[in-house]
């Protein structure tokens, strides 16, 4: 828990973590001592005033400011006005103005025993290479309470950023995470509980729907509330499906058609393959569907396993085919009367460089993907055989993570997420 104030103990590394560590940049100023000071007998620890707590907020601000990313996540402990100062939007501003920030890709892994995150930065400039950085994180006092049902409602977690904090939405259980600090508090849950649904956030809320066999209801959640609510319901009941969020719209792709219980006909295979094939989108400002009659079907017939939106506006998917993957992005907006004139449409980009014989018959494939600012979309890429099935590739593919340039059209290979991050959830920050 934290103290009410610094102890002077810590100013030492505190103050090593902000200087730089080459010799030669500092300037030795001898600091003058008085005889009266020498003939002082010393304070005892209760009269001793810390020198940190002595600063002002604006000075203290600049130096926790420089502090290295590394270090960010033990100084919240050091006192209260410390974690104040660090959850402030000063703070962030001030990082930001000192080149500190920069565009990275957050997974986030949840159970019972661990609570970790890798960090992927995304170097600025075509000649840096992306730096991986994977640390533990406390263990929020919700997992403590919840023991092992912790690891199935984090399972399938989705992912979600808004500012500097990453919400984790799992099955009755929501996580706030700070990307800086990797400080973590529980939220208010979903009003239903939900299993492989999509997520995405659009206009500083999060929006989640499908997952459920029970609902069709699309949640929102407000963050200064910390509170969900129903907003609409959706054209179709999707299972295992992705979330995107972009230009107002929130969409909801691929999964399978559910439903609280089977008519006996023959159609429900017609709309699973519906389903995993299209688009829906919802308007968030009206709180109208678009297609709502007739979902936006992915060219070649392919399944949605990955979608994301980035702040060009535009959806962008990854569909898994036969033998292969293909990369699209829809090209306009969405119009209620779902006519495709003028530059709406879907849009083949390069297709993800995955190793021959991942992707095919016996193979389950899943992207989490994200959006890194305007330019850039990362893809990170599990290849698991089916139960029953073996892996015609020679193995398992966990973890791969792919950098698409929206300028330039070309997909880069960044370094893969270690073990244990297979099922890790995944949201664009900067850190």
């Amino acid at each position: 828990m934290a103290a009410e104030s610094c102890h002077p103990r810590g100013l030492s590394w505190f103050a090593r973590s902000c200087i730089p560590a080459d010799p030669a940049r500092h300037i030795a100023v001898p600091i003058p001592i008085s005889a009266a000071s020498t003939t002082k007998p010393p304070a005892s620890d209760a009269e001793e005033e810390s020198p940190i707590s002595a600063l002002p907020d604006e000075l203290l601000l600049e130096c926790l400011a420089r502090v290295p990313r590394a270090s960010l996540p033990a100084l919240p402990a050091v006192c209260r006005r410390f974690a104040a100062l660090l959850a402030s939007e000063g703070f962030l501003h001030l990082r930001r103005a000192h080149g500190r920030l920069r565009p990275c890709l957050l997974a986030v892994s949840v159970s019972s025993a661990h609570f970790a995150r890798a960090l992927l930065q995304l170097q600025l400039g075509a000649s840096s290479v992306p730096e991986l950085d994977v640390a533990a994180l406390p263990l929020p006092s919700l997992l403590h309470c919840a023991g092992s049902s912790s690891s199935s409602a984090f399972a399938h977690a989705r992912a979600v950023a808004l500012g500097r904090d990453v919400y984790l939405i799992g099955r009755g259980a929501t996580l706030r995470v700070d990307a800086l600090t990797g400080a973590a508090r529980a939220c208010a849950p979903t009003l239903f509980p939900r299993k492989k649904f999509a997520a995405a956030a659009v206009g500083g809320r999060i929006y989640v729907a499908g997952g459920s066999a029970r609902t069709a209801a699309v949640e929102e959640y407000d963050p200064s509330v910390d509170a969900w609510r129903v907003v609409a319901e959706a054209p179709r009941r999707r299972y295992g499906c992705a979330g995107a969020g972009a230009g107002g719209v929130f969409y909801v792709a691929g999964g399978v058609a559910v439903s609280s219980g089977g008519d006996g006909s023959g159609g429900a295979a017609t709309r699973a393959h519906a389903c995993a094939g299209s688009v829906d989108a919802l308007h968030v400002a009206s709180g109208a569907w678009a297609w709502s009659a007739r979902p936006r079907a992915v060219p070649g017939g392919g399944c949605v396993v990955g979608a994301c939106g980035a702040g060009d506006g535009h959806l962008y998917v990854v569909a898994s085919h036969a033998v292969d993957l293909s990369f699209w992005r829809w090209n306009g907006g969405v119009n209620r009367g779902g006519g495709g004139g003028g530059p709406c449409g879907w849009v083949a980009l390069e297709a993800p460089p995955v190793p021959r014989g991942l992707v095919g018959l016996g193979m389950a494939v899943r992207v989490a993907m994200a959006g890194v600012g305007g330019d850039r979309v990362t893809a990170v890429v599990n290849a698991t055989a089916v139960r029953g099935h073996n892996a015609a590739g020679g193995g398992a593919l966990e973890g791969m993570v792919l950098v698409y340039d929206i300028g330039g059209g070309k997909w880069s290979r960044a370094p893969d997420l270690p073990p244990g991050f297979r099922r890790a959830a995944c949201a664009a920050v900067e850190c």
